[in-house]
């Protein structure tokens, strides 16, 4: 690496932790260097690219993160890619990152919302809960309605997080319900690292010595 990119790195980590709330200069020069290095892996040579596409991010979350839900990798990549381009920017990767490894517990209500809300329209509907809750249930080959357990496990999720009884959740009851039961956060599906790829990931990006 030349000293001219060296330098641009640090001045981009410099800007980048000041408007980023957790971590600091180090990490985020760890991670534009992790985030480069995919680009380099994984783009077709000659091919101009400014970030990492849907299918990039998704291998990622696959191989790092543990996740195997085509819907949730799909949320994950909304929720990452802020300004809906379509590229999940350098930015955008450490601001993710951030709230993925050390997010307070109100930053990860704001994400599995987000995740969760697939239309975008502010609500998580009785469909959306369908979908997000059907791979949840292992079916019986007996059953006369497959979906009628998924159908049950909908009305019991509003009965409990509803609190506007409106047959929708809003931020507000997501909020509430997650705050009153933290194990309410990821109801919808596993959007979140557990602590073993955490650990796994931060040794990675943040201990290794040919990054520094």
């Amino acid at each position: 690496m030349s000293a001219m990119n060296r330098k641009l790195i640090q001045n981009l980590a410099e800007t980048i932790s000041k408007q980023v709330k957790r971590g600091n200069k180090t990490e985020a020069e760890c991670l534009i260097r992790m985030f480069n290095r995919l680009l380099e892996e994984h783009i077709v040579p000659g091919r101009a690219v400014n970030g990492l596409d849907r299918g990039l991010f998704r291998y990622i979350l696959h191989n790092t993160f543990g996740m195997t839900d085509d819907m949730m990798m799909d949320g994950v990549f909304r929720a990452f890619d802020k300004d809906n381009d379509g590229l999940i920017t350098v930015k955008e990767w450490i601001e993710g990152l951030s709230i993925f490894l050390r997010g307070t517990l109100d930053e990860k209500i704001k994400y599995c919302f987000s995740v969760y809300d697939l239309n975008g329209d502010g609500y998580i509907s009785r469909e959306e809960m369908f979908h997000m809750l059907k791979k949840s249930l292992i079916r019986q080959p007996t059953e006369e309605d497959p979906d009628e357990g998924t159908k049950d496990l909908v009305e019991l999720t509003l009965k409990k997080m509803d609190h506007d009884h409106d047959s929708r959740l809003s931020y507000a009851d997501f909020e509430m319900a997650v705050k009153e039961e933290n194990l309410l956060l990821e109801a919808f599906g596993h959007c979140l690292p557990d602590a073993k790829n955490i650990l796994m990931f931060e040794q990675q990006a943040f201990q290794d010595p040919l990054q520094r």
